[in-house]
């Protein structure tokens, strides 16, 4: 049976990631961030490397990302990047990434593209306001990514809310269902489910003998 593909867009830090582990922990699923797929810098000096755009459809290799979803719907397995958000840079690193039943795929642009949301079987956007996002990136970049709170509220005013406007927030049309990040994260949940199981796409049924 053909892996079941679900797509999770929205803007930084509205709830995406936290939405598809938890859906990914009780399908259960595979799920693959977009967050992997940042290009390789490592040819740029550190300081040239943080006055880089990541919030641009280019500062993404989606070709090899499309590649690999192709390859999973088909039930195949992949290699994925290790991007190191410190050092801005792919690691030498792979993580092998096998089709299970259902694959959750999340990030900015899931959305953005044609042929990725041709593959996809089910597509969901979260969305939340500014000052929540902003908050919760602070949280974040501090304590992961080794930032300072003053470069991370300079990049959201320069390039992470103003590439949303542009580039993620209209991929928004394209959802099944827009769920609104500031709420209990088991509610959001429970609204995947509820709408995969009424739209027959989940729990798998195996097909009839022929």
């Amino acid at each position: 049976m053909k892996p079941l593909l679900i797509g999770i867009a929205g803007p930084s830090c509205a709830g995406k990631s936290e939405l598809a582990h938890r859906l990914g922990a009780l399908l259960p699923a595979t799920v693959v961030s977009l967050d992997r797929y940042y290009r390789d810098l490592s040819h740029l000096s550190f300081e040239e490397r943080t006055r880089w755009n990541f919030d641009v459809p280019d500062a993404l290799e989606l070709d090899l990302l499309a590649s690999h979803l192709t390859a999973l719907a088909a039930g195949e397995t992949v290699e994925i990047p290790v991007y190191d958000f410190t050092q801005h840079v792919r690691t030498n690193q792979r993580t092998r990434v096998a089709a299970a039943d259902c694959v959750v795929f999340e990030g900015l642009f899931t959305l953005y593209r044609e042929d990725i949301r041709a593959l996809l079987d089910f597509k969901v956007f979260v969305e939340a306001p500014d000052e929540v996002c902003l908050a919760r990136r602070l949280e974040r970049d501090v304590r992961e990514r080794g930032r300072t709170p003053e470069s991370v509220r300079r990049q959201f005013e320069s390039t992470v809310r103003p590439m949303a406007e542009r580039y993620i927030l209209p991929t928004r049309v394209w959802a099944d269902l827009v769920l609104d990040g500031t709420a209990p994260r088991e509610a959001l949940v429970e609204s995947v489910l509820r709408e995969l199981e009424r739209r027959g796409l989940w729990p798998r049924r195996e097909p009839p003998p022929h």
